[in-house]
């Protein structure tokens, strides 16, 4: 009989990805998903749907009624800025969202694994210590990261009092197909759109600050590879290499086959300089590493927008 798991955001574009893998390695697939930036058509046609808000008695419904082996949480308010301006709903959403699926995980009692997608870039904070480890302190600037900090904290809690073990995969900046411009690596889609209307790239700031990208395609290795062998604890999942956005903006630009420059404009709150993650322990633990690079991840990923245009 076939593992169940239930990924929650499934609809968008990291958990449409990661349902796919799982379809693809023979498992049982629900996903949860409000639609609010998610697509339908990005839920694999194997996959039960269940179209609903993490915090709703529906979403709790929906794990009881699963019973699901694994509880793959993936739904979240993920833009940075929303909730430097707005830190209730970044709460309300992340933190509140969690504890109810934590609540009837508890009641299901078939849950053996939580897999959270944690933030390696928005946990860590600004650090000299780059890339960073995990043994690194967790110290964000934004809500947004203070919310997934936290949020490993609830797992711990979880974890000690009903023995439920949890996969905190720690993402570098995920980028790829079926991207949202929304949140702090949605800058790729962003710029492929941009680059499609003939239009001018926005680069906040100087455009030193760099990121560590990592696709989309890989991410969704490493949660199947995290579920296959059980892993619990706290993972980095990024490719331990710098880019920043100059750098990001040419290998997009000449994936275009376009030579307009970007235009500047002033820096935004709560935006680290640098952030860059240490892949060592995935590598060890799940003999996970990053497999597409930069150039062919971007040249995808603009085809695939390209494609969509039509």
């Amino acid at each position: 009989m076939a593992k169940k798991i239930l990924i929650t955001g499934g609809a968008g574009f990291i958990g449409s990805t990661i349902a796919d893998a799982f379809v693809g390695a023979g498992w049982d697939v629900a996903v949860l998903d409000d639609l609010s930036s998610g697509r339908r058509e990005n839920v694999p046609a194997a996959a039960r749907f269940y179209p609903c808000d993490v915090r709703s008695a529906a979403a709790a419904e929906a794990v009881e009624r699963e019973r699901p082996d694994v509880l793959c949480h993936h739904a979240a308010q993920i833009d940075v800025r929303r909730s430097m301006s707005d830190p209730r709903f970044d709460a309300d959403v992340n933190l509140g969202g969690l504890l109810n699926l934590m609540q009837a995980a508890v009641r299901a009692g078939s849950v053996k694994q939580v897999l959270f997608a944690s933030s390696g870039g928005a946990t860590y904070g600004d650090t000299p210590v780059i890339p960073t480890p995990e043994t690194h302190p967790q110290l964000p600037l934004s809500h947004y990261g203070a919310a997934k900090a936290a949020s490993e904290l609830y797992l711990g809690v979880f974890k000690a009092n009903y023995g439920i073990p949890y996969a905190a995969l720690r993402y570098a900046n995920v980028y790829g197909p079926r991207q949202d411009p929304h949140g702090e690596a949605g800058v790729v889609a962003i710029f492929c759109g941009r680059l499609l209307d003939g239009k001018p790239c926005t680069i906040y700031g100087d455009g030193t600050q760099t990121r560590d990208y990592v696709f989309v395609g890989d991410v969704a290795r490493a949660n199947l590879l995290a579920a296959q062998r059980s892993f619990a604890g706290a993972l980095n999942i990024g490719t331990g290499v710098e880019t920043d956005v100059m750098q990001l903006h040419a290998g997009l630009a000449s994936a275009a086959g376009s030579s307009a420059p970007p235009v500047h404009a002033a820096a935004r709150l709560g935006e680290q300089r640098r952030s860059c993650i240490d892949p060592a322990a995935a590598g060890r633990a799940l003999g996970w590493k990053a497999e597409v690079g930069l150039e062919l991840g971007l040249a995808r990923t603009f085809q695939h927008f390209k494609a969509k245009r039509g």
